[in-house]
């Protein structure tokens, strides 16, 4: 046998992408950086385009422009003639996030997330046991049963007992409802680095991962600064980082408003922030300290951490900083909180929230 010969790989040109699908995905990577501003974001890509000769062939600008409107990617159908992104824009958008933060989910299962607690389940598992009273004719593997009968009685006196059956275990599959919170104060564009994008990103990866692989679970998204409000999916292109301290309180007490109204047993807060409370609100003012680890509003702070572990409701921190005397804070707040917490680098944000997101929906809070 001469066995397998290896050869250089010669890719395809006809199955290389356009001009059109390579300036595409460059185009929805601005309008995430510019918050849904497509004229912005168009300046941006000129400038890309004729400083690394990013198209070839003869198409230019205005020809990739005509095709985003054909397609059905842009629109300028406003009153004053501006360009906006469709419905269409938004999600591939979300799904280029999906693709990028969790790609490896398409080469591996475990993204598949069950309980460890087998029985009557929605999920076959490669596993096997013996026949137990109760077991439906469904979940008998015949070909394994059939084969410890021959084993046990011949085939010429073949017969088949209760204690030939095996059975193929179940897996139950959880049903979670998630909020995940986006700090959107001033200080996450702060110091030269971008971290609003990438939170958006994570984000919009998750909401598209649980639309897609996860259709019973349940994703609210919240914001919060000077206070903390809801927003939609289809909103996180267009998010954007205002002029706000970070009111940590407001942005759980309305997650823990929006998980009362979830019948799901498991439950649960991601919080992806950059920073210490700084902002309370009292009525109708608010109380301020840029300084932060304020005892006043720390403590207000640890004491929803406190509640939501008594309506048994994990927090898991998502701290895009590793300064020291930030440590302490969400170490404390963890530890009342009885969740979890990441210093995470921007890189690594999207593997953290996933794999967090994953072990999460094994359990049984």
């Amino acid at each position: 046998m001469l066995g397998h010969r290896f050869t250089e790989y010669i890719p395809n040109p006809k199955q290389e992408g356009s001009d059109f699908d390579k300036l595409l995905d460059i185009f929805l990577q601005l309008v995430v950086i510019t918050a849904g501003d497509v004229s912005e974001a168009l300046a941006w890509l000129n400038n890309l385009i004729n400083q690394y000769n990013l198209s070839s062939g003869g198409y230019g600008m205005g020809d990739f422009i005509e095709d985003l409107k054909g397609k059905g990617y842009i629109s300028d159908q406003t009153p004053d003639g501006k360009f906006e992104i469709t419905a269409k824009s938004e999600q591939q958008i979300r799904t280029s996030a999906l693709e990028e933060i969790f790609g490896k989910l398409k080469k591996s299962r475990k993204g598949d997330h069950r309980t460890n607690f087998g029985g009557l389940g929605d999920e076959p598992t490669t596993d096997k046991r013996e026949y137990q009273f109760g077991d439906t004719l469904e979940q008998l593997s015949m070909t394994d049963s059939l084969r410890n009968a021959q084993i046990n009685h011949g085939l010429d006196n073949f017969m088949m007992t209760e204690h030939d059956l095996e059975v193929v275990e179940n897996e139950y599959k959880t049903q979670t409802s998630t909020v995940l919170m986006i700090d959107i104060s001033h200080s996450m564009i702060l110091y030269g680095e971008d971290r609003i994008t990438p939170a958006k990103k994570v984000a919009m990866a998750l909401a598209e991962l649980i639309t897609k692989k996860y259709p019973k679970d349940t994703l609210d998204i919240i914001v919060f600064g000077n206070d903390a409000w809801q927003i939609e999916i289809k909103d996180l292109p267009y998010l954007q980082v205002g002029p706000y301290h970070t009111n940590t309180v407001a942005g759980l007490e309305l997650s823990m408003d929006l998980l009362r109204r979830r019948k799901n047993a498991n439950k649960q807060i991601f919080m992806i922030t950059d920073g210490k409370p700084t902002c309370l609100k009292q009525g109708i003012k608010y109380y301020k300290n840029s300084f932060g680890l304020d005892p006043k509003i720390i403590n207000k702070t640890l004491n929803l951490a406190k509640q939501c572990h008594k309506l048994k409701i994990p927090v898991t921190t998502f701290m895009i900083a590793s300064d020291p005397y930030l440590k302490q804070f969400v170490r404390e707040f963890t530890q009342v909180n009885h969740g979890n917490a990441y210093y995470s680098s921007l890189k690594g944000l999207g593997d953290l929230v996933f794999e967090d997101y994953r072990r999460n929906r094994r359990k049984k809070f």
